[in-house]
């Protein structure tokens, strides 16, 4: 088909809510480790990754490698049969985890497994209420949008009983007025009052994403963590580190982003670059919270034989390759690139990120921090125009969100950081 046909097709057959970027839709025709071509072919280099998904490149080779020696094995089994490719992902993971998170749940998304991590919870504890975090996304269904602090993305009123929003820890747009450290992590200190006058004193848990990844890569100041994890299991409850944007190596040096933070969570739940791009979700916990769940349960395509290869053969290679250390020093450049660039654009607000999750806010003015919702509209048309992909995010949509592959070197991170200042440059002229 032509261009013309695949968007002509996609309006007519697709739910207008599926969102695209662009005035004039980007239709992807190949990708290839940190680029990929639209129909016409012409290469973009790819900051996005289909969303903080591709970890070790568009069609890396030993990835696709074993995904095409699986299909040729067993496609499909469903959890009611297990395989040799299930028990090895899981094993592995088992490896790397936090050393008490040794038991695996399988699912497709990071949807998935949030709903599984706060039925865990509900069930283990034996408490109902959980606690979320506003400027959060946590995912698409009934359950997940009421966990999601972000009014675009909670609409057809469908919201369950049970869940209460704290404010986060947007050090950038502080809810209280207040700045970091002088604070003193008012924030997390506050979450004990949430508790104790927005529900009945006993919480099944708190989900928060490490970094918020739709809310605008926000990154919580040191310290956040432990003392909200301490509060919430005061209170009954468990602490969900939803890494389905944050692990596997993404922010640098560890593993699992939370563990920058020096907290071990009692449920991790994973998604995304966990498998470089082929639907999986993980959620991860100890034991007895695994065996307090209660009743049967299958899944379909969880744990899927050529999603758990996928996976197993992409945590491999970012270990083998220590793209982990890769990430945290492309990352250091990359941030370091971004505060030469608010020093020279004043249209950046703030300039956050860890390791290959970086961002930059947009501004009208600096000393109002009115949103420049409208600047990030321009933006993403001129850096599009000028041969790079990247995302979009926050409350206000003025957030540019970047995050290339793991294996990303010095040359591609310098070259972005040029499209960057050249649309930028356009976007203010």
């Amino acid at each position: 088909m032509t261009k013309d046909e695949i968007i002509q097709k996609h309006q007519t057959y697709l739910w207008k809510c599926i969102t695209t970027y662009y005035k004039d839709p980007l239709v992807i025709d190949r990708a290839k480790g940190q680029y990929v071509y639209d129909v016409d072919g012409r290469q973009y280099l790819d900051f996005l990754g289909g969303i903080v998904t591709i970890s070790v490149g568009h069609s890396n080779e030993k990835v696709t490698k074993k995904i095409k020696e699986q299909i040729d094995r067993v496609q499909h089994t469903s959890t009611l049969f297990p395989t040799e490719a299930i028990v090895a992902l899981a094993e592995k993971v088992a490896q790397i985890a936090p050393r008490q998170l040794k038991k695996c749940y399988f699912t497709n998304s990071g949807t998935e497994a949030n709903e599984v991590a706060v039925l865990a919870a509900r069930m283990f504890t034996g408490n109902y209420e959980l606690l979320a975090l506003r400027h959060g996304y946590s995912g698409h269904s009934q359950l997940t949008k009421s966990l999601t602090g972000l009014h675009t993305w909670r609409k057809a009123g469908v919201i369950p009983y049970g869940i209460v929003l704290a404010p986060g820890p947007y050090c950038y747009r502080c809810p209280y007025g207040l700045t970091y450290p002088s604070c003193e992590l008012h924030c997390a200190k506050d979450v004990e009052e949430v508790i104790k006058t927005s529900t009945c004193g006993a919480v099944a848990g708190m989900l928060a994403e490490t970094i918020q990844g739709l809310g605008g890569f926000i990154v919580p100041p040191p310290g956040y963590f432990k003392i909200v994890a301490t509060i919430v299991r005061n209170y009954g409850g468990l602490f969900i580190a939803d890494e389905v944007q944050a692990a596997w190596g993404r922010t640098g040096k560890k593993w699992w982003g939370i563990e920058h933070w020096e907290v071990e969570p009692d449920i991790i739940t994973s998604a995304k670059s966990m498998a470089n791009g082929v639907p999986i979700g993980l959620t991860l916990t100890r034991p007895e919270i695994a065996d307090a769940y209660k009743g049967l349960t299958i899944s379909t395509f969880g744990g899927n034989p050529v999603a758990c290869v996928a996976a197993k053969a992409t945590i491999d290679l970012i270990e083998e390759e220590r793209l982990m250390d890769n990430a945290h020093e492309m990352g250091n450049r990359f941030n370091a690139g971004l505060q030469a660039l608010k020093e020279k654009h004043a249209i950046i607000g703030d300039v956050r990120g860890m390791g290959l999750m970086q961002g930059i806010e947009l501004v009208k003015d600096r000393a109002t921090k009115e949103p420049g919702t409208e600047l990030a509209t321009r933006f993403m048309e001129r850096s599009r125009a000028n041969g790079l992909i990247v995302g979009r995010g926050g409350l206000y949509a003025n957030v540019i969100r970047m995050s290339p592959p793991l294996n990303i070197g010095k040359a591609d991170i310098d070259e972005g950081l040029r499209m960057i200042d050249k649309s930028l440059t356009e976007v203010a002229a």
